[in-house]
């Protein structure tokens, strides 16, 4: 198991202990949006106004694909939590080899979805001519690491929901370092554009989802991963789901806003769309406090509620 690293939701003073609960999701928030910013400098200090917009004009579409992977881990969370909290370990270590299959799968059908319908999707939001090209080579690459994004975000969600917000923070750190040192290394010792950005983010995609199959892998107890026992059964899945795409659809309606927002900026010409997206990155960390409140009254109540600890 992983008990060093856990934190106990049932029992003791709720409050505290989510505010310990959250303070790693907080350091994890701030360390992606430090690292895609990182990237963002690098674009655009190296390669130029042409390939930041070109990477910019997909963020919000690549975050509307991503968007029912998400709701999923969260489906997966709410799950995981109420077996450990009623104390049902054999569903529990169920349920972690149903989600690295869900990751895989899921992973792999973005993965394809992202690669066909990269150019239209871009034509449809009106990307400029000048910038389509980079635009959509960025997204492919980027979409062949969505097995990985899936894994690690799948793999973050189980460990969150019986308490360990540190393991997730830790992949995270390594990965993200790596992809700095990838981005410096592929833009500027390589003269690589996007490509080379790209490349970087699902080179350590990969390491993180390495690290945590390897994590889960030797774990012992019903934390542990045996690859051979990796498969979906109907009733997790269906359990996992009930949650997962009402979460997941949310989370595209608002993306949809998101991606009529970045059309309506596109008709303004790459300069303006490279502004936005030096500037939009910094907007998410008006969001972070909340995401790490929502994740940790997420996983409490689940556990509280698979233990039946219900105050009516």
């Amino acid at each position: 198991m992983v008990k060093s690293n856990e934190i106990d939701m049932i029992n003791g003073k709720t409050l505290k202990k989510m505010v310990f609960f959250s303070i790693p999701i907080i350091f994890t928030s701030v360390f992606q949006l430090l690292f895609n910013t990182i990237d963002i400098i690098v674009v655009g200090r190296y390669s130029g106004s042409t390939a930041l917009a070109g990477v910019g004009a997909t963020s919000s579409l690549i975050n509307l694909l991503v968007s029912l992977l998400i709701g999923i881990s969260m489906g997966i969370s709410v799950t995981m939590g109420k077996y450990c909290g009623a104390r049902d370990y054999k569903n529990a270590s169920d349920t972690v080899h149903n989600a690295i299959a869900l990751a895989i799968i899921s992973g792999t059908i973005l993965l394809f979805v992202g690669i066909i319908a990269s150019r239209p999707m871009l034509h449809l939001m009106g990307t400029p001519d000048e910038i389509i090209d980079l635009s959509v080579l960025y997204m492919k690459i980027i979409f062949l690491g969505s097995p990985a994004a899936a894994i690690y975000n799948f793999g973050a969600a189980l460990l969150r929901s019986i308490g360990d917000t540190k393991r997730p923070l830790f992949f995270l750190i390594v990965s993200g370092i790596l992809n700095v040192i990838l981005n410096l290394f592929f833009v500027i010792i390589l003269k690589m554009s996007v490509d080379g950005v790209a490349i970087a983010t699902i080179i350590s995609q990969y390491v993180s989802a390495i690290m945590m199959i390897s994590f889960l892998s030797k774990t012992v107890g019903y934390m542990h991963l045996n690859l051979r026992k990796i498969k979906l059964q109907k009733d997790k899945v269906i359990s996992i789901l009930r949650i997962g795409l009402p979460a997941g659809l949310q989370g595209i309606v608002f993306s949809i806003s998101n991606v009529l927002i970045q059309s309506s900026i596109n008709t303004f010409g790459k300069l303006v769309i490279a502004g936005n997206t030096a500037a939009i990155n910094i907007e998410g960390f008006v969001y972070m406090s909340m995401n790490s409140i929502y994740q940790s009254t997420l996983s409490f109540t689940s556990q509280n509620m698979g233990a039946k600890n219900i105050i009516e």
